[in-house]
């Protein structure tokens, strides 16, 4: 049996042993260090923002921008339903409820009329909102004109979950750039990682400063260990930070390899009935992390589940589309506002392998396993 072919497996190299031995070496071992402070300035600028707070997880950045919002027991949250977990349960963990709203067909991300709607019937029914969540999908950045604009109307704050979309774009501005705070997540199958990791982004000086103070146990700072209330273990590691550094120096040029895996699919799949690449062919802003196609199985004569089942028989990793949070056990009394289209991205969508690691006898090996099945018999 031939290894495994991974949906989005970490590229590191040379460069990133560099950067990892040099840490090592200055002896900068335990959390915060000069890399972590190289880091955070370097993502800034490579953003376009002010400041940037490097943490253990993007969850951990969720968790305390919506701490440095006011975000409270009690209150509601407006957030995508078609996201990862870790979205819903940065609400939770502050005592807040979220409130789901379905996707734009196509791109995934949160259906700015739907937003609109949510609010105004939430403000007439007195309940009380404390922010809005939007998620970016997959790589593709949110509606944040309309959505932030949506928003400051009902004078709620946006914390763009931008763990999925470092290096893509909206209207001329870079992820991570909108709404009032923003993160990202360098988990080891994102478009660049630090094994594992995260990150807070805000031109607000003093959310920043808030930031770091509750991520290093909201330790005063007095020679002794005092603390007069709550604070987290968050803070991201200097060796780490240095692994980040380097991958963010190779950031363009591994977007550009994952934007050649796209064009390779679409050409694949160009003349294969019933099957198109999700995003369709707008996506000159994307940062390209995972490609996804959605199959209408009635055209196709086959499911997207159907093939998902056998490239796992050929060791070749592929996934749905995030199961929407709506449908999750643990969200299924969450009040949500839908239209079913995250629900049919879920059954008909695929996600298969897009990192910028994969070589071209990779990419080959998945072709030759798609044209394989595309040549079997359609089961009766």
């Amino acid at each position: 049996m031939k290894n495994r072919l991974f949906l989005s497996s970490p590229d590191v190299g040379a460069i990133e042993e560099k950067y990892l031995i040099e840490a090592f070496r200055s002896g900068w071992i335990a959390p915060l260090g000069p890399d972590v402070d190289a880091f955070e300035l370097e993502m800034a600028a490579k953003v376009g923002v002010a400041h940037a707070v490097a943490l253990s997880s993007g969850t951990a950045a969720l968790h305390l921008a919506l701490l440095g919002h006011g975000v409270r027991a009690g209150d509601v949250v407006v957030t995508s339903t078609m996201t990862f977990a870790a979205t819903s349960n940065a609400i939770r963990y502050v005592g807040a409820e979220p409130y789901f709203l379905d996707a734009e067909a196509d791109t995934g991300n949160m259906d700015p009329d739907l937003l609109e709607r949510a609010l105004t019937q939430l403000a007439h029914d007195g309940v009380k909102v404390a922010a809005v969540v939007p998620v970016d999908l997959l790589g593709k950045a949110a509606n944040y004109t309309r959505i932030c604009a949506i928003a400051r109307q009902f004078g709620l704050p946006v914390i763009a979950d931008s763990a999925e979309s470092l290096g893509a774009s909206h209207a001329g501005k870079r992820a991570g750039a909108w709404g009032d705070t923003s993160i990202l997540s360098f988990n080891g199958n994102k478009i660049m990682t630090t094994s594992g990791g995260g990150m807070l982004l805000t031109n607000d000086a003093s959310f920043a400063a808030r930031t770091r103070y509750l991520a290093t146990q909201a330790r005063q700072p007095v020679a002794h260990y005092e603390h007069t209330e709550v604070g987290y273990n968050y803070r991201l590691s200097n060796l780490l930070a240095a692994l980040g550094r380097a991958q963010l120096s190779r950031l363009d040029e591994m977007i550009g390899r994952r934007k050649l895996v796209r064009r390779f699919y679409r050409d694949l799949f160009s003349d294969v009935p019933g099957v198109q690449i999700f995003g369709g062919d707008n996506d000159d802003d994307d940062n390209f992390w995972l490609t996804s196609i959605e199959v209408n199985a009635a055209t196709a004569g086959w499911s997207a589940d159907d093939l998902r089942r056998w490239l796992d028989e050929q060791n070749i990793e592929s996934r749905p589309l995030w199961k929407p949070m709506h449908m999750q056990p643990v969200y299924k009394d969450a009040p949500a506002l839908l239209t079913g289209v995250s629900q049919r991205l879920f059954e008909t969508g695929l996600t298969l392998p897009s990192g910028s690691v994969l070589d071209s006898r990779d990419l080959e090996r998945v072709a030759g396993a798609i044209r394989a099945f595309l040549t079997m018999p359609v089961p009766a």
